[in-house]
C-alpha cells in the first residue's frame, strides 16, 4: 500500500476462519499450519488485506492450500516445554528461529500434544512440534543431519526461543511417534491376542476332552473283561456244583 501513516499500515487475517487447520500472521500476511494431521487434500484460504485508515480499505483474495496424503521419513519432533497454545501463537517465530540456526528452510508438519487439547492447553507444558527441513535446492534433509544440527546449535536454539517466551525454553529431539502406535493397531493387537488366548483355551479343552475320553474308554473296556472274566468264572462254579451225570455227560460230549 502506498500510503503513509495508518492508511499504509495492513492487518492480514482470515476471513472463513479456519484458524483449526491454518493461521496467519497479521502484520507479515505470513500463513502458516496450526495441525493437519491425518488431512489431506486441498484448502481454500480467503485472505484480507486491511489498513488502518479513518476510512478502512480491505481486498481480498484466495490461496490454496494442498495437503499431501505421502508422508516422509525425514520427519523430525522438537520437544517445547511450553504450553501448546502459547506455542502456537508464536510458531511463526519458533520456525524463524530454527531456520535461523540450521540455515534450511523449515516446514512444520503438526503441532500438538499427548494429553487430550482441553486438558494441554490448560496445564500440559510440553508440546512436540513436527519439522521437516529443506536445502536450497528444495531438497528435504535427512533426518540424521536435522537431528545433528539442531544438537550441534542447542545452546543458541534456546537462547534465541528465551527471548520469543520470554522465559527459559528446552529444546529436545524425539523420535516420531510410529503408526504401530496408533489406536487402530493397538486395538488390533490386542484383539489379535484375545483370539490367540481363546484358541489356546480351546485347543486345551480338546486335548482335555480327547484325554479324558480315552480314560473314560480304557476304564469301560477293564470293566467289560472284568465281565468277561467273572462270568467265566460263574459258568465254572455252575459246572463244579452241577451233578455228576451233568458232568459226565458234559465229559462224553466233548470226547
Amino acid at each position: 500500500d502506498p500510503d503513509s501513516g495508518d492508511n499504509g499500515l495492513l492487518l492480514y487475517s482470515l476471513v472463513n476462519n479456519q484458524m483449526n487447520e491454518f493461521d496467519i500472521d497479521e502484520n507479515t500476511g505470513q500463513i502458516f499450519t496450526v495441525s493437519v494431521a491425518g488431512k489431506v487434500g486441498t484448502f481454500y484460504l480467503e485472505v484480507q488485506a486491511a489498513d488502518q485508515g479513518t476510512r478502512r480499505l480491505t481486498a481480498r483474495t484466495t490461496v490454496n492450500v494442498t495437503v499431501d496424503s505421502s508422508s516422509s521419513n525425514n520427519m523430525v519432533v522438537v520437544v517445547l516445554n511450553q504450553m501448546i497454545n502459547v506455542v502456537e501463537k508464536n510458531i511463526v517465530e519458533v520456525k524463524r528461529v530454527l531456520e535461523d540456526e540450521l540455515a534450511w528452510n523449515i516446514y512444520i508438519v503438526d503441532v500438538y500434544s499427548s494429553e487430550p487439547e482441553r486438558k494441554a492447553r490448560r496445564n500440559t507444558d510440553t508440546t512436540y512440534v513436527k519439522i521437516i527441513a529443506f536445502d536450497e535446492k528444495n531438497q528435504e534433509v535427512s533426518a540424521e543431519d536435522v537431528k545433528r544440527k539442531l544438537r550441534a546449535q542447542k545452546s543458541e536454539i534456546e537462547g534465541k526461543l528465551k527471548q520469543v517466551f520470554s522465559t527459559p525454553v528446552t529444546a529436545a529431539i524425539e523420535e516420531v511417534p510410529a503408526d504401530s502406535a496408533s489406536p487402530e493397531l493397538i486395538a488390533t493387537i490386542v484383539l489379535g491376542v484375545l483370539l490367540a488366548c481363546a484358541l489356546i483355551a480351546f485347543l486345551a479343552y480338546v486335548l482335555f476332552t480327547v484325554k479324558r475320553k480315552r480314560k473314560d474308554d480304557q476304564q469301560h473296556l477293564v470293566k467289560k473283561q472284568d465281565e468277561i472274566t467273572e462270568g467265566i468264572d460263574n459258568l465254572y462254579v455252575a459246572d463244579k456244583n452241577g451233578s455228576l451225570r451233568s458232568l459226565e455227560k458234559l465229559e462224553h460230549t466233548n470226547n
